[in-house]
């Protein structure tokens, strides 16, 4: 599961961190809690059609995906489950042909009963900055194009999975280009990739480490997300 995460690169650095032209994510600020239903930034590449030419670009999407044909929900819809991604009449269409990164530092999970719950903060072993998989969807509100995203996400193994049964499919660099590429996967195509996520996510699940974090980030409402202090380990 991925409830809850922390992004602090501005935008500049993930343009070059993904090799992307720009975008229309202008007044992101790095955060350290990011909750459902939040701007976050997402990585994709679309075809222009002017020229033909395919083109990758960093923007933001609210982090509660709703395609056009999805009515109002109370509840959001932020992650989608790799088991079902490529078949559930939610995501099947955007797993086809808009399909995204959702750059992390790392991402929270708790522990505990209600009420003594313990956050630990899940990262990459080595402090760099993490690409999850993840689909996205446009529709028009009011009068203005609303892009909208979910994670994917996986059975949790190795450190992540001490903490959590789910966890976010995590992509290694070198598969970065296959995924976002946006031709429209047919029905073996779309399994071929749902094969070739896991594979990569379980390489990565194995450079994933974590530690407890103060338990005030548990409340998105009343803390600062700007404060960097939100992902520093719990004093012993």
């Amino acid at each position: 599961m991925c409830g809850r995460f922390a992004m602090d690169d501005d935008v500049n650095e993930l343009i070059t961190e993904f090799v992307a032209a720009g975008g229309d994510l202008h007044d992101w600020r790095p955060s350290y809690s990011i909750a459902p239903t939040d701007v976050v930034p997402i990585v994709r590449e679309r075809v222009d059609r002017a020229t033909g030419e395919v083109r990758r670009s960093v923007d933001g999407a609210v982090w509660n995906f709703h395609p056009a044909f999805m009515r109002d929900s109370k509840r959001p819809n932020f992650n989608a489950r790799i088991e079902t991604v490529a078949s559930n009449g939610l995501w099947k269409g955007a797993f086809a042909s808009s399909r995204a990164i959702v750059p992390m530092r790392g991402y929270y999970e708790w522990t505990g009963e209600a009420g003594h719950k313990r956050a630990h903060f899940l990262h990459a072993t080595d402090g760099g900055l993490l690409a999850a998989a993840g689909i996205y969807a446009v529709r028009k509100v009011d009068d203005e194009w609303q892009v909208s995203t979910a994670i994917i996400t996986r059975e949790a193994k190795d450190a992540s999975g001490a903490v959590h049964d789910r966890m976010p499919v995590f992509l290694q660099r070198d598969v970065w280009e296959e995924f976002l590429t946006p031709d429209k996967l047919d029905e073996p195509g779309k399994q071929n990739l749902v094969n070739l996520l896991s594979a990569e996510s379980d390489r990565m699940a194995a450079t994933i480490t974590g530690y407890e974090v103060d338990p005030r980030v548990n409340n998105s409402r009343a803390v600062d997300p700007a404060d960097a202090s939100l992902i520093e380990p719990l004093a012993s």
